[in-house]
């Protein structure tokens, strides 16, 4: 038997069908880039309005330089200084702790309810408002460990802030990764630390990378934990020691901005840029990293 030919009515039904889904599509795609010009548009705003405010403001003196008269004159050199050391602080107590929890819970942990007892804690964590995490390394480190207001009891608290993103992401990375590289490597001999150290970690480095460098981020920019445990008002010199407190670029800025009558804008929105670079200037490095690490990997 022959197929009796398709009649026009069907197939104009067919391509106005097709148009009509064309035409959704585009609708779609339309509201998908206005959704994110939204988005992106109020942040590149933010950050011109920032470069234009505070770029009168910068100059090496500005960068180098001590402050003065109340902070209305000299530079911010030892909030800067200030943030870099609680931001490495950070890192050091930080990123050891979170990757190796990651791995315990992805590579280790059975699947029970203790572990997603953890897991759920660890996202509650994460949730806790800044100013509680001050609170709470005040009492800790400050008093009852008798660090007193230093980088050391800083760096501390903002480590325990950091941990749940960088726990979170780094579990995620890992779980990534596909099982057939670990069946490989445990059926030719390796044991299960050297396929985690030499086949999953290089795999998932991109994604533990972004975990570390958001909790890094936020560390940097935080100014409740450091306003607690660290932070100094004025302090027109370099810290010395862990112990020693120091000022910092979040809470200086906070400190100028509402504290410090008569301050030029510019030296407020100057502080701002210059925060600004360092938390892109992290980014850069990280994202260089990433696609390196993006390169070489096998999946």
């Amino acid at each position: 038997m022959t197929a009796e030919p398709m009649t026009p009515a069907p197939r104009m039904a067919r391509a106005t069908s097709s148009a009509s889904r064309l035409r959704v599509q585009k609708i779609g795609f339309g509201l998908l880039g206005l959704l994110a010009a939204l988005t992106v548009l109020p942040i590149i705003a933010v950050v011109v309005y920032m470069i234009v405010q505070g770029a009168p403001a910068i100059s090496w003196e500005f960068l180098t330089g001590f402050p003065r008269e109340g902070m209305r004159a000299g530079g911010i050199w030892p909030a800067i200084v200030g943030t870099f050391f609680l931001t490495l602080g950070t890192a050091i107590f930080a990123v050891p702790l979170g990757i190796g929890a990651a791995i315990y819970l992805s590579e280790y942990a059975s699947e029970n309810r203790w572990t997603r007892l953890i897991r759920i804690a660890i996202i509650n964590l994460a949730g806790i408002p800044s100013v509680v995490y001050g609170l709470f390394g005040m009492g800790l480190f400050v008093l009852f460990l008798n660090f007193g207001t230093s980088i050391l009891a800083g760096s501390l608290t903002l480590s325990i802030m950091t941990l749940p993103v960088i726990i979170s992401t780094t579990e995620e990375a890992l779980r990534a990764v596909p099982q057939s590289f670990r069946v490989v490597s445990i059926s030719l001999g390796g044991t299960r630390w050297q396929t985690i150290w030499r086949i999953v970690l290089p795999q998932s480095l991109p994604g533990i990378l972004t975990g570390v460098i958001l909790g890094l981020e936020r560390a940097a920019g935080e100014t409740a934990p450091i306003l607690f445990t660290v932070a100094a008002f004025f302090l027109p010199r370099l810290p010395h020691s862990p112990l020693d407190a120091t000022m910092a670029l979040p809470y200086h800025l906070f400190v100028i901005s509402t504290q410090v009558p008569g301050m030029p804008v510019q030296i407020q929105y100057g502080t701002a840029l210059v925060l600004l670079a360092f938390v892109l200037s992290m980014n850069i490095i990280a994202t260089v990293i990433r696609s390196r690490a993006r390169k070489r990997r096998q999946w």
